[in-house]
């Protein structure tokens, strides 16, 4: 069972280090290259999402929640972002992508970031999670690429906080596959849109 946890209106208001604020810079200077780009095509399953809050988000968790350990795990990371954002919050990151551009613009912006963060080839969803999705042509699904925890060896209750950012009408599917999988009091925290963060604990 998950159990909703608020998070105050006024995060946004948290004050952001300097650095990450011109991290958060360079990384959307980046992603509008990547896609002005004419001579590839446009990868429709990657949309970045608002930098600032989900970093105030994550920062507000870590001060005000009980944590299960320190392992952060990010499903398809992209461009690798938020992963960086939470290498800087002394969490051990992995973030999973299924798309090996994106991947690669990852692996770039974490190295020239110089992050301590590991980034995986795969796919984020555990074995037989995909009985739990009430469509079957949901974006997360689908992905040809192998499982990412067998790549890692590692699995999803190994994790202490999960951060998703689910396409519209995926947000539940995402729940509910973490309430399936994830260890007992792990968080996860969902970027679901403008002004819209999530933070869910699981209960039981």
């Amino acid at each position: 069972m998950l159990e909703r946890i608020v998070i105050p209106s006024s995060v946004d208001q948290l004050l952001l280090p300097a650095e990450i604020r011109l991290w958060i810079s360079d990384a959307r200077n980046r992603i509008e290259a990547f896609q002005d780009r004419w001579d590839q095509p446009q990868i429709e399953q990657f949309v970045a999402a608002d930098y600032e809050l989900v970093y105030q988000s994550l920062a507000w968790t870590l001060e005000s929640q009980l944590l299960i350990g320190r392992r952060f795990l990010e499903w398809g990371c992209g461009f690798a972002v938020v992963s960086a954002l939470a290498s800087t919050l002394d969490l051990d990151v992995i973030g999973i992508e299924a798309e090996g551009e994106l991947l690669d613009q990852g692996q770039r912006l974490v190295a020239e970031w110089n992050t301590n963060v590991e980034l995986v080839c795969g796919n984020f969803l555990p074995p037989d999670s995909d009985e739990l999705a009430d469509d079957p042509t949901l974006p997360s699904l689908g992905h040809p690429v192998r499982c990412a925890y067998e790549t890692l060896g590692l699995e999803l209750d190994d994790f202490a906080i999960v951060y998703s950012y689910p396409w519209p009408g995926e947000d539940d599917f995402h729940e509910r596959v973490f309430d399936r999988y994830a260890c007992r009091g792990a968080l996860m925290l969902q970027f679901c849109g403008p002004n819209d963060v999530r933070l869910w604990r699981k209960r039981a």
